[in-house]
């Protein structure tokens, strides 16, 4: 006897949007099921009960790779979105016996300085580590849970840093650029300004050109430029032409290394360019705009009510309170300071 069909609100489980965020990012039925420990006909079979349930196709049955439909594509995003809601719910929950987040996610922006944020992780992890756990609802040395606190660290470019926040992929966003519209309970502080330059490797062709690049010029040569890592927002492009070869990379340090080895030109951040044109391996350009200047915050989904913030937050949020981490991680990006 067949099962009954399920209700499209039974059928909505986390279970249920998990294999289909599996199945889109394996791309095959096959690769999905062995992930997720079920076989490939069992796979299969919920699928069909999910669409069923829903009424809908999710996947075009034509294609032999796991192609999304239409309605496929938007299940998958609310989808992704629900999770992560529910993560986030969990973590509130967790944290109301103690204060300490169960994990705590932070979004930095490319453009700071990696070699800071580790220091701060450092940091974080030793003194969370020294907090002996145990007891219930202890204050100072003793406070419980403060061990469990995850930290799960990603990086983005442009949009995708404000995304990852008000999606609730992460609870801090460092570097974001305050432009975007806050949808509300966000907070704001700033966190510094980052001036560019523009700048090619000595053997480029533009190393060579006598006065201010014009646009007329530039249009001619290829621009390097980092992808924005937004999914959802409007991505933004920055400083390219109508018409100009692009090479896009994934990451600033990327964007660098294509600039050093003459593969395009393009604007980049001072501070990251520094060491290299003291050493003659970039040589700095004038150009006939005026070069872009970064004003950057960092943000922060505020929570309202008696649970407050999560205690790890607020130890983020006392770092970056400090002038001296805030200008570090604009300008520091290389090595310790002695």
């Amino acid at each position: 006897m067949p099962a009954p069909p399920l209700h499209a609100r039974n059928a909505l489980t986390p279970d249920a949007l998990l294999m289909i965020d599996t199945i889109a990012r394996e791309g095959s039925f096959a690769a999905a099921a062995r992930e997720l420990g079920k076989v490939p006909s069992a796979l299969t079979y919920n699928v069909r009960q999910l669409e069923e349930a829903l009424d809908v196709l999710l996947f075009d049955r034509s294609s032999r790779q796991a192609q999304l439909t239409a309605a496929g594509a938007e299940l998958l995003q609310e989808g992704r979105r629900l999770l992560h809601e529910m993560d986030a719910v969990a973590n509130r929950v967790k944290r109301v016996a103690s204060g300490w987040e169960a994990e705590l996610a932070v979004s930095v922006e490319d453009i700071l300085s990696m070699p800071v944020v580790f220091e701060l992780v450092q940091a974080f992890c030793e003194d969370r580590d020294a907090r002996p756990a145990g007891g219930q609802g202890g204050q100072g040395a003793g406070e419980p849970g403060a061990r469990a606190t995850r930290l799960r660290l990603r990086t983005d470019v442009l949009a995708g840093t404000w995304e990852a926040l008000v999606t609730g992929q992460v609870d801090l966003a460092i570097g974001v650029s305050g432009e975007q519209v806050n949808p509300g309970g966000i907070e704001l502080k700033p966190l510094g300004e980052v001036g560019f330059v523009f700048c090619v490797a000595p053997h480029h062709p533009l190393a060579r050109v006598e006065g201010p690049v014009s646009d007329d010029m530039l249009v001619h040569h290829r621009a390097v430029a980092v992808a924005d890592t937004a999914q959802r927002l409007a991505p933004v492009t920055v400083n390219l032409l109508p018409g100009q070869d692009v090479l896009t990379v994934p990451n600033l340090r990327g964007k660098l290394e294509a600039q050093l080895r003459g593969l395009g030109c393009g604007f980049v951040p001072e501070p990251m360019a520094r060491a290299h044109l003291e050493a003659g391996h970039l040589v700095r350009k004038a150009v006939s705009r005026t070069p872009a200047v970064a004003r950057l915050f960092y943000a922060w989904r505020a929570e309202r009510g008696a649970l407050g913030l999560g205690r790890a937050l607020a130890w983020w949020l006392r770092q970056l309170d400090s002038d001296a981490t805030r200008l570090a991680l604009i300008e520091r990006h290389a090595g310790r300071l002695p």
